[in-house]
């Protein structure tokens, strides 16, 4: 059928020309219309099923595609004559039942209330027992009284009554009781006033919503992201039904008590950086918001890259961003039965042992494997010899049949590596992320397998392989990947820094990893924050660090005291310096707020600015200390003017003799200067960016390795 023939066919189900040809954009809506008309004259269907067969087609989850045949029939039948009716069926239908045939439909039709008729008479007493239960409300608000309220109680009650019937007998029974509409009615609502600051109260500074994040991780998890329900897998679009779903699912759901259960799963290869960050957030962060659990699990599968340090690292890191795991476990502790289900795997003829390379199995080869159909018993045997020891490493491995959503062949489960693992030392086969991550997902009761978008590849053989070993099936859901510009996160890219002395080790600060913020001097609390205003997308981020280094200010302006200092210092010499000897001034630790307490400076005749809060030849619009232009003192109550410039013997300036005046004698001064004097020396590191390119994986250029280094005045 031709663009134009369907244009047309869609017209005549009641759509307007221009929603027609947005539905034609669609090809999954374009789809399942076109199989449910399929032989079927659209001007010949009953008024209204038009429209209800488009609303039906556009909101049918892809696992259940295959009742669409009984949807459409019972669609143009009448049976399923309102939205709040078909609606039901799709519920019904992803509860219940994998094919039409198994479907009950005694039991279809009484939960989409087939042949119930609700009467007028029903719906006036049903609208009347609303009305007075909420009529001194109603009598006190009049007409901006929320009609809507009192439609969905009558709804609730009601399901099957017809909401345009529903709506005009309240509008009805409202008018019979307030009459009609005054001049009071018709006034605009009241402006409600601000509640008044209270005294005590504390400003905090909160960034924007960006419109897919949140302003912390509570409130990102409670009103932007919306998962599947504990025990509602099969709602999510790509869910693998079976016929054991519904027992499985009930197993899980007495094992969990109903609750969210989710985990964080990093490979102990490293040290965890702010993508992780991103990901411990997500995954304890939902968990926590929606009163459930989460694990740390270790994704220890690999011996040859695990260290100790790591492990004792990752769950460091892991607390130090608030969170407390529910239960620590590892991948290792499965290891017997996951060999068990990989055995199970080959009886049922659903993998088999490979002997092709490496690098013949990259990429996308379009022929099978020759050993794709060597008999069962073969497979098994050989599997045995690959668990013993007895076939040397690369020279098989144990691969799964099912080729995987990008196109790979037949992933493999299990390969040889003659490495003795640091916790179960027994094993010279070991599984892969592939084959191993959803079975422990699966084991654990995991409700929520939370990964990032590259892993979207995955979840085909993620369904598949729970489905084939007849156990639980977790529901994979995929976000945007966290990347910072100017830096790199990956592990193994960080490693390759650190062996080449780049960089000194993981907390080097000038990298993103969580130990390297921390010891840089990151609060947890903002970079959690700043994984909360990064949302939970499908889309790939990269930001600048200045998005991070922003979130930290957020939590320090509210968490740090003040504290004055100059990084590159210029002496100043008070010629007419007020007072006989130095004098204290007293500073709020925290600006607008003395209630979180004061402390004191020193202001003296001889002083400390930084040296670039003074130009001799200033440029045009520059409000700083120049020899034409005063500046003030910041919290010392003078404003000074340079009266002479001191050089050393090089020319340069060494020091500044200025005058001052109080604020009360002198003109306001365009800018204020923060100063030291009585100074202390102090040492602090300034960090730039590790690499010069923007995003290094397209040009890495590290600069210098040692950090700067400025001696300081500091008060």
């Amino acid at each position: 059928m031709t663009s134009e023939e369907l244009l047309q066919k869609f017209i005549s189900l009641g759509m307007t020309e221009q929603k027609a040809k947005e539905t034609l954009k669609n090809a999954n809506v374009t789809k399942n219309l076109t199989e449910v008309l399929q032989g079927v004259d659209p001007g010949s269907l009953p008024e209204g099923s038009g429209m209800l067969l488009y609303h039906m087609a556009s909101k049918i989850k892809p696992q259940i595609c295959g009742h669409l045949g009984l949807l459409g029939k019972y669609i143009k039948e009448q049976k399923l004559d309102t939205i709040p009716r078909v609606d039901a069926a799709l519920e019904f239908l992803l509860t219940h039942g994998v094919k039409d045939s198994s479907v009950n439909l005694q039991d279809f039709e009484k939960a989409c209330g087939v042949g119930i008729v609700v009467t007028p008479e029903e719906i006036d007493r049903a609208v009347e027992g609303v009305i007075g239960k909420n009529r001194e409300v109603i009598l006190q608000q009049r007409y901006r009284f929320n009609i809507g309220k009192i439609m969905q109680e009558v709804r609730t009650a009601l399901p099957w009554a017809d909401g345009k019937a529903v709506k005009s007998e309240v509008e009805v029974q409202i008018f019979d009781l307030l009459g009609p509409k005054t001049e009071e009615d018709l006034k605009p609502p009241p402006k409600v006033e601000k509640k008044p600051k209270k005294e005590n109260e504390v400003k905090v500074n909160v960034r924007e919503d960006s419109g897919d994040g949140a302003c912390n991780i509570a409130e990102l998890m409670r009103t932007k992201v919306h998962f599947h329900a504990p025990g509602e897998n099969y709602k999510t679009d790509g869910y693998v039904v079976t016929a054991n779903t519904e027992r499985l699912l009930r197993e899980h759901l007495k094992a969990t008590g109903g609750k969210v259960r989710t985990r964080f799963p990093p490979e102990p290869n490293g040290i965890l950086h702010i993508g992780h960050a991103k990901a411990i957030n997500i995954n304890f962060g939902y968990a926590q918001a929606h009163g459930g659990t989460c694990y740390l699990r270790y994704d220890d599968t690999n011996p040859e890259k695990e260290e100790e340090k790591f492990f004792v690292g990752i769950r460091d890191m892991v607390e130090w961003l608030g969170y407390k795991p529910a239960k620590v476990t590892h991948s290792s502790d499965n290891f017997q039965q996951l060999y068990e289900w990989a055995v199970l795997l080959i009886q049922k003829g659903m993998a088999y042992v490979c002997h092709q390379k490496g690098e013949e199995m990259k990429g996308f080869n379009p022929e099978p494997s020759p050993w794709r159909d060597r008999p069962i018993q073969e497979s098994l045997q050989l599997f045995e010899d690959m668990k013993n020891g007895k076939i040397a490493e690369g020279q098989a491995t144990l691969r799964m049949k099912i080729t995987l959503e990008e196109g790979k062949q037949d992933p493999v489960a299990y390969r040889i590596k003659f490495i003795p693992h640091p916790r179960t030392s027994d094993w010279c086969i070991y599984p892969t992320y592939d084959y191993t991550h959803c079975l422990c997902d699966s084991i654990e009761n995991i409700t929520h397998s939370l990964c990032t978008k590259e892993f979207q590849s995955r979840r085909s053989s993620y369904y598949w392989l729970c489905n084939a070993l007849d156990i639980y099936c977790p529901v994979q859901w995929e976000y945007g990947r966290l990347n910072v510009n100017y830096t790199v996160v990956s592990k193994r890219k960080i490693a390759k820094l650190i062996t080449e002395k780049i960089v000194q080790d993981w907390d080097d600060p000038r990298l993103f990893t969580l130990t390297a913020l921390r010891r840089r001097g990151f609060p947890p609390e903002a970079i959690n924050n700043f994984c909360a205003q990064m949302g939970v997308t499908g889309a790939q981020g990269s930001v600048d660090p200045a998005m991070l280094e922003a979130s930290v200010r957020d939590v320090l302006n509210n968490t740090a005291p003040r504290t004055l200092v100059v990084l590159e210092p210029l002496k100043v010499t008070l010629m007419n310096f007020p007072y006989s000897n130095p004098v204290a001034r007293t500073v709020e630790n925290f600006p607008g707020s003395p209630e979180r307490g004061t402390h004191e400076i020193v202001l003296d005749k001889v002083i400390f600015i930084e040296r670039s809060d003074f130009k001799e030849v200033p440029e045009k619009g520059y409000r700083r200390l120049s020899p034409a232009q005063p500046v003030g003192l910041r919290h010392a109550g003078l404003v000074i003017a340079v009266s002479e410039i001191v050089r050393d013997t090089a020319g340069n300036i060494k020091e500044l003799l200025c005058t001052c005046q109080t604020l009360e004698v002198a003109e306001k001064p365009k800018a204020f200067v923060q100063f030291v004097s009585k100074p202390l020396d102090v040492e602090v590191r300034l960090y730039e960016p590790l690499f010069r390119h923007k995003n290094p994986e397209d040009a890495s250029v590290p600069t210098p390795a040692n950090p700067q280094n400025f001696q300081i005045k500091s008060q």
